[in-house]
């Protein structure tokens, strides 16, 4: 899949275009990247000192999200996307920090003719993104870093849950193409924020994706999806596994306090879905 989408992407050393050879990438000024077994490559420029998704968090994300309890999420995003996104768009569709690719492969089957990207900073997330969907080729990379993209190169990105730097989804974002991005409520899980320990959305999270995305894109579209889903103990336990939760925690302890909870446990899906186009 990564020979559909090379010309789309730039040598994160140098910024010049990248080729593909038998098992590599690499630039003109002899830059190299080695394209792994599982079909992904790295292209992290350096070190980052930011914390991937761990193998044991990347499982429980993928078994939650196979289960359905986030298909609202889904379905929205791809509604969203059939509003808003032209696909005559030159570009390919990038997902930073896309994870397993669970969202990504269910918007590229609303776009048939499209080729995709995902972007994490997990080689584990990567590894099973790779194999999410015959069109999207995946690579390890740092959001908070220069994206290994050309410019406009991205006819559409996606971001859900994942982080925003704002002038580089400028930079990489085609001049008529649209950005689409997800993010939690206040209200969101907040039935078991207390008694899980989980992280709780700040109220202050809207103001700094403004922040964020501003002066560099203008909102087209904005609507909310609150449901209520039904998690058993295991879906409680993939819940809690497979986010920011999950690092330094004790994990017998979550089990048990898991095990004292109502089975199903009913708990609020709360979240923002925004379409944006570059500012003029």
């Amino acid at each position: 899949m990564l020979n559909r989408i090379v010309r789309y992407l730039a040598c994160p050393h140098c910024g010049a275009s990248l080729a593909q050879g038998d098992r590599a990438l690499f630039c003109p000024a002899g830059h190299s990247f080695d394209i792994a077994k599982q079909g992904y490559v790295n292209l992290l420029p350096r070190a980052t000192k930011l914390r991937a998704d761990t193998k044991e968090m990347v499982e429980a994300r993928d078994a939650f999200l196979s289960a359905g309890h986030y298909d609202p999420v889904m379905d929205a995003l791809v509604d969203l996307a059939r509003r808003t996104a032209d696909p005559a768009v030159p570009g390919c569709v990038v997902d930073i920090g896309g994870g397993t690719g669970h969202y990504h492969a269910g918007v590229m089957e609303a776009f048939p003719d499209a080729q995709g990207l995902l972007l994490d900073i997990s080689k584990y997330a990567v590894r099973r993104a790779a194999k999410a969907h015959p069109r999207i080729a995946a690579a390890v990379t740092d959001a908070w870093q220069t994206l290994p993209l050309r410019d406009a190169a991205a006819g559409m990105v996606i971001n859900t849950f994942a982080p925003r730097n704002g002038p580089e989804l400028h930079r990489v974002l085609h001049p008529r193409g649209v950005l689409l991005v997800v993010t939690p409520l206040p209200d969101h899980l907040r039935e078991v924020i207390g008694a899980l320990g989980l992280l709780q959305v700040d109220e202050g999270k809207e103001s700094r994706l403004a922040e964020q995305l501003a002066p560099h894109f203008s909102a087209v579209a904005t609507e909310e999806l609150t449901r209520t889903m039904a998690l058993d103990h295991q879906a409680l336990a993939h819940l809690v596994g497979m986010g920011p939760n999950a690092w330094h925690r004790d994990a017998q302890r979550d089990l048990e306090t898991i095990q004292r909870l109502p089975a199903p446990t009913r708990v609020t899906l709360s979240v923002r879905l925004s379409a944006y186009r570059l500012s003029a």
